[in-house]
Formats: structure tokens, sequence, C-alpha cells
């Protein structure tokens, strides 16, 4: 199998359902009371794209983009509509959005990340996929337009020197996620007038 380094048609993909999603197990006890256990430590996220399918050539597209996959065997990036930058949807990345790292004298690359707060609680989630030309890295708040590099098929930012003990690094940028089909067979409804439509075609988030 292979990750294709290539975004799914995203005039399609903007009318897409879909969110992240957990594995909870809940134990109901004899007393009426229940205990909860998370199964996963992380979410996984999943999507139907049949909902953005509009015109016989969207169809066409997405015929094309799954069998250049091979149906569920490569992945491939997907944008979340809903989610898909270092702020809220309807800000601009800056280089202060999100702490990827505090220096220690001795490392040189840190992994991209975000973090989604609510009250007390904070999650933390790995970015793999950012968009090339998007990212912005600031050290202590300043803005950094050279010493780093990013990869963008791993979401590692790397720096020429390693950073002085205590610095803080922050991150800005857009992101995909990475998906695959979660099904070898499309299934087609032609309707009178020869369009045709899916019923679903479920993506699921490759987690590594």
């Amino acid at each position: 199998m292979a990750f294709h380094e290539i975004r799914f048609p995203d005039n399609i993909s903007r009318g897409a359902r879909g969110g992240p999603e957990r594995r909870t197990q809940i134990v109901e006890l004899a007393s009426g009371d229940e205990e909860r256990n998370a199964s996963w430590a992380n979410s996984r996220r999943r999507y139907d794209v049949a909902y953005g399918i509009r015109r016989a050539d969207d169809l066409a597209a997405v015929v094309a983009f799954f069998e250049a996959r091979n149906g569920r065997l490569h992945g491939f990036r997907f944008k979340d509509w809903g989610d898909h930058k270092s702020c809220l949807p309807s800000g601009t990345p800056s280089a202060t959005d999100q702490v990827i790292g505090t220096g220690d004298g001795t490392m040189t690359a840190f992994q991209l990340v975000k973090h989604y707060a609510s009250g007390t609680q904070t999650w933390t989630r790995t970015i793999t996929k950012p968009v090339a030309g998007t990212v912005r890295i600031a050290l202590d708040g300043n803005a950094q337009s050279s010493g780093w590099s990013v990869d963008t098929t791993t979401g590692v930012i790397t720096f020429g020197t390693a950073l002085g003990s205590g610095v803080v690094i922050t991150a800005g940028f857009e992101f995909d996620v990475p998906v695959r089909f979660d099904s070898d067979a499309l299934d087609v409804t032609l309707d009178l007038e020869r369009l045709g439509s899916f019923t679903s075609i479920p993506l699921l988030e490759i987690r590594r």
C-alpha cells in the first residue's frame, strides 16, 4: 500500500458529511449505574462524500479518483471544510496559533499539532498533512521566515540548529486529513436523466 499525496476534489468534499468518532465501552451495572472506558486514546474521522456530488462530471471525477487509488488500497488527502486550519475556520492562520514544542538545546525536529480545548480539558491532535505554503513558525512569539523547513508529508518541522532551552515554538497552518476509501465498491444508481448518483461513498481517516 502507499499514500498518494493528492487531495480529493475540493468541490465535492465541500458538500461531504462526517467528522470525528471515538470508541467508548459502557457497562451498565445492576444498580443502574454505569462504567465508561475509552477504547481509543484518539479520535478518528469518518466522512461520506456522496452528498457532495451535484453533477454528472462530479460523478465521473469520483469514479476516476476511486480507480486511481485502487479502492481502499491507497490513501490520499481530504479537506475537512469544518476543521482544516490551526485557527478557527473563519480566521487566517498565524505563526502563534499552536504551541508545538519547547527548545531544550538539542532537539531540532518538532511535530505539528493542534490543541482542542474546552474548559480545563485539552486533547492534542497530531497533524501529518500540512498544506504546502501555509505553514508559519514563530519562536517566543517572533515570526521566523527562515532557519526551518517543513516536511508536508509528515508534518515535521526541522530547524537548522538546535533551539535554546525554554524557547517556545508555535505554528500556524492549514492541513488535510489522511484518508482512504472505506469500501472497495462504488454503488452507482442511474436516474432517469442518466446523470447517476451514489448512495454512499465512505472515507475513513488513516491513523498510524
